[in-house]
């Protein structure tokens, strides 16, 4: 646990923190933002006397200056400025360019598979590093070292939160921290997680990818993106959730008569819930759209959708404990 008044050898006491969603390469927006917190570069350092900011991952693909927003953030977590929990896209970045450990088969080389859809999610990424093999291989390791989730603060001075990119599972959390003893992985982790039916490949999809629910056999939606998908994204703290439009958090509607539908058993048994008694939880990955806000009085999700022109969103915490509307802060992305 990150202590919520932490000091290091260069910045003075944390005074607060400023969450961060999804930059997805906006790199202008991001110092935009930033600039508006009132950090400041301090040899070529985003810096603030007396606050940290988080971010909460998905950094690369799809965005106009990926390699600038990712040098950026780097710097920062590197300099002590600010932490980084693990998205999917780092995630999926990393599997994508991990080789396979003493693999034959010469189709299989990589721990995420080099397929068409695959490509093209990274294919952003790659192309803005192509010049700079070293820095990509930097890179690349640096998110080996970014921990799944994170928690900052005191439930006895009152004023913890937590911060994970989709989805935090109280189970799963726990069985981590009993091995690791806190959000970060090793090696073996990140091989058996893309392996089907792991503990590890269950981690993963929950806390980087959040709780998804298949759609009846035939039954496919397409994105906002494009995407053809056969699942949806659910909440996980509807707790009087009864159908499946009461559980659906995307900005891709599912059928009516889907959503009309009462959750399965098999379905309710897999809900995760995260409770209106717990510490503040911050999660980006759903690509929300509107003013920001709460979800709920201590969740909020800071994925506006910014790579799609939407906003940029902080959260200025605290330390409070009952979530506050008043404290988002937001720039818009430029098209």
């Amino acid at each position: 646990m990150v202590n919520f008044f932490s000091t290091d050898s260069e910045l003075v006491p944390v005074e607060g923190y400023d969450l961060i969603g999804d930059v997805h390469g906006c790199a202008t927006t991001l110092e935009n933002l930033l600039q508006k917190l009132g950090y400041k570069k301090i040899q070529s350092v985003y810096q603030h006397p007396k606050r940290r900011v988080i971010f909460l991952g998905d950094i690369v693909d799809r965005g106009p200056n990926i390699r600038e927003a990712l040098l950026l953030v780097h710097a920062m977590v590197q300099k002590g400025s600010a932490h980084m929990v693990l998205g999917n896209h780092e995630y999926n970045a990393l599997t994508y360019c991990e080789k396979i450990k003493h693999s034959a088969a010469s189709n299989c080389q990589y721990l995420r598979p080099h397929n068409p859809a695959n490509c093209a999610l990274i294919a952003e990424t790659l192309e803005q590093f192509s010049d700079y093999p070293n820095e990509w291989s930097e890179m690349l390791e640096w998110f080996k070292t970014l921990p799944l989730f994170m928690e900052f603060g005191s439930a006895q001075q009152g004023n913890m939160f937590r911060v994970v990119h989709a989805c935090w599972d109280h189970d799963i959390v726990a069985h981590h921290k009993s091995i690791f003893g806190d959000g970060h992985f090793d090696e073996n982790f990140l091989h058996q997680s893309v392996c089907t039916n792991t503990a590890e490949s269950h981690a993963i999809q929950v806390l980087t990818r959040g709780v998804v629910f298949p759609l009846p056999d035939g039954v496919k939606v397409v994105t906002q993106e494009g995407h053809v998908r056969s699942t949806f994204r659910t909440k996980f703290w509807a707790e009087k959730a009864e159908t499946y439009g009461d559980l659906l958090f995307q900005p891709d509607p599912i059928p009516a008569e889907i959503a009309a539908l009462p959750i399965a058993q098999d379905h309710r048994s897999k809900m995760v819930r995260y409770g209106l008694d717990q510490p503040p939880l911050f999660v980006g990955h759903y690509w929300l759209k509107g003013n920001p806000k709460p979800i709920t009085n201590n969740i909020a999700c800071l994925d506006y959708s910014a790579v799609k022109y939407g906003r940029l969103v902080a959260y200025r915490m605290d330390g409070e404990q009952q979530l506050q509307t008043k404290k988002f802060v937001w720039e818009y992305v430029d098209p």
